[in-house]
């Protein structure tokens, strides 16, 4: 009988892994775990595990040695390490943890722009429209993505897009919009290679005026030949189209069928009116100035709307000369039509730098410095330019006797902080009473000084002659109150010198009769003034006004034209005071942390390097081979 030669048959023990092997390949590759795959996982297993049973079956065997044993650990703690890192990926996907090593946090987010994009309700998505990303402006926008499920962004290439550009009525690369729910608002325009990027302070308070409650209301003055809203000759239906899509509603106001301005109203637009409006609807537009409103003003030449006394209180005179410029005919422009390339620092123009906008048939403003009132050239022309009170020459030329000589401001921003407003509080009527003893007198008596009160009043019940006697001035809050003894004799009221305009002396029978007499050193202010508890809960009033010499500007046709429309709608969102709604946040600057060498320092800095420390790494490598050699 032939023994069994094992030495051969350990290779039989390979089919374990095959098995094995070709069972998981099965399986994934048919994507169905049936008998077949599992059948032949197990059977590799099974030859697996026999095999390495085989191994130990003897002390000097493949698990006594001791490279077994060092191999095994070995194996064991990289299997360790790998499940570990894998753990740690898993957690750091499921919960991703950042931290911001950079001294200012450069990479983090402001707490107000991680609250507002948590508690987010509603989807917002930003349109940025690039060429190519500004890796800058991507990283910002994942910082958002990364504090809320309902931010997300996305780069459009406009050439591969026109569809959407269109739909944005996209006007220049870098614009990068924000919209939900239906709302758009254009946010910045960015532009990398003059290193303009994305800003956090701009794009969370777009985010918070979007996804805001809060809807500005636009009122337009109509009764005086003002602009029609609705498509039109020379009506603004373009710009009344635009500020609904900024989330503006809009509606006519005729103040002389009307009360009084609207209390829902942000601001009030006067758009080129042709008659002047009557006293009443200017005294309810100063009025509403005065607590606290907005008013844009866009006055024609040739016209009178009747302000000149609401601009006068705010320093503004409307001149009716004709806005000349000559170099507008390089532009193929005729001279009364201004091109503005000149703009003030102010929120409303501070993003125009050297933009362009037209005002044909233009009036020249006149600014005179009041105390209290900020006042900002808005748009002033170039310096060649003048107001000329001759148009109709034929030959157009500067007179210095009667034209005025550029450059001339034809918009102006003001703004004034009224102090709160006291309420109307009528004082309270101060009553005497007199009682007398119950014995009744028909005849009461009552007598008043001749420069008296014009309206006092006695009344007298059941007295023994009673007799109310008030001097002029009498005070209006008498307190002192004296009893007198249960007599029958007649009491008497008297006032000091200090009588109400409306004193009341009353007389009625009583068992005990009282005497009441105010004197003289009586305080004349109420104890508890309800005026004066409105006045403490009340705040000053920051008022605004917008006046532009022309309303050209802003008609169908015009408005679309370069800055034109920018114009219009930075007024009105400057007006309506959105900017006071903004979230502080602070920018984020790199600090300079680069040191300042003079040029020995750096010289010496140079050797250092060059020679004194190689120099020392020789000396050192030489002393230790003298010492082992």
């Amino acid at each position: 009988m032939k023994t069994i030669n094992w030495k051969y048959l350990k290779y039989l023990f390979l089919l374990g892994p095959v098995l094995a092997i070709t069972g998981l390949v099965a399986g994934l590759v048919s994507s169905s775990w049936g008998a077949v795959p599992v059948g032949l996982i197990v059977a590799g297993i099974v030859i697996i595990g026999l095999w390495l049973l085989s191994l130990g079956g003897s002390p000097n065997g493949f698990w006594g040695r001791r490279s077994t044993q060092a191999g095994t650990n070995a194996l064991a703690a990289t299997l360790a390490v790998v499940v570990i890192l894998g753990l740690i990926n898993f957690l750091g996907v499921r919960r991703a943890v950042r931290v911001d090593l950079t001294e200012n946090q450069l990479f983090t987010l402001a707490p107000q722009s991680q609250q507002l994009v948590q508690n987010l309700s509603q989807p917002v998505k930003v349109w940025v429209f690039e060429e190519n990303p500004n890796p800058q402006d991507q990283q910002l926008l994942e910082n958002y993505r990364r504090y809320g499920s309902q931010f997300s962004f996305e780069f459009v290439d406009p050439q591969l897009r026109p569809g959407l550009a269109q739909r944005f009525n996209l006007q220049s690369l870098g614009e990068v919009y924000l919209e939900s729910e239906g709302r758009r608002k254009l946010i910045e325009t960015v532009n990398p290679q003059r290193g303009e990027s994305l800003s956090e302070t701009g794009l969370t308070n777009a985010i918070a005026q979007i996804t805001s409650d809060r809807v500005g209301k636009v009122y337009f003055l109509q009764g005086h030949g003002e602009r029609p809203l609705q498509a039109a000759q020379g009506s603004i239906s373009q710009a009344v189209s635009s500020l609904g899509e900024k989330s503006y509603t809009t509606q006519t106001l005729d103040l002389a069928k009307t009360s009084g301005i609207p209390q829902d109203a942000n601001l009030i637009v006067i758009a080129g009116p042709k008659r002047a409006l009557f006293a009443a609807e200017v005294t309810a537009l100063s009025d509403y100035l005065k607590r606290g409103g907005s008013l844009l003003v866009m006055v024609d030449r040739n016209t009178n709307p009747g302000l000149d006394s609401l601009l006068k209180d705010w320093g503004v005179r409307l001149d009716n000369r004709l806005a000349i410029d000559l170099s507008g005919g390089q532009a193929g422009l005729s001279p009364a039509v201004i091109m503005v390339t000149r703009y003030g620092q102010h929120p409303i123009t501070k993003d125009f730098q050297d933009g362009r906008s037209f005002y044909p048939f233009a009036r020249p403003i006149e600014v005179t410095p009041i105390a209290g009132i900020q006042a900002t050239p808005l748009l002033v022309t170039k310096d060649e330019s003048w107001a000329e009170s001759n148009p109709q020459s034929d030959r157009l030329q500067f007179n210095p006797e009667s034209d005025r000589q550029g450059p001339l401001i034809l918009g102006v921003a003001l703004n004034r902080v009224y102090p709160p407003q006291s309420a109307s509080v009528p004082s309270p009527t101060p009553t005497a009473t007199t009682s007398a003893s119950p014995t009744p007198t028909p005849t009461p008596t009552t007598t008043a000084s001749p420069s008296a009160s014009p309206t006092p009043t006695a009344t007298t019940s059941a007295s023994p002659t009673p007799t109310a006697t008030a001097s002029p001035s009498a005070s209006p809050t008498p307190t002192a109150t004296t009893s007198a003894s249960p007599t029958p004799t007649p009491t008497a009221t008297t006032a000091s010198p200090r009588a109400s305009p409306t004193p009341t002396a009353t007389t009625s029978a009583s068992p005990t009769p009282t005497a009441t007499t105010a004197s003289p050193s009586a305080s004349p202010t109420p104890t508890n003034s309800p005026a004066k508890t409105e006045n403490a809960d009340q705040k000053a009033a920051e008022s605004r006004l917008v006046v532009l010499g022309n309303s050209d500007f802003a008609s169908d046709g015009l408005f679309d034209q370069q800055l034109n429309g920018d114009v219009f709608l930075n007024s009105v969102s400057w007006l309506s005071k959105q900017d006071e709604q903004l979230l502080s946040i602070r920018p984020k600057q790199v600090k300079d942390r680069r040191i300042n060498l003079s040029q020995d320092q750096a010289n010496i800095l140079g050797w250092i390097a060059v020679l004194i420390m190689p120099l020392i790494g020789f000396i050192t490598a030489g002393l230790v081979w003298w010492l082992r050699r």
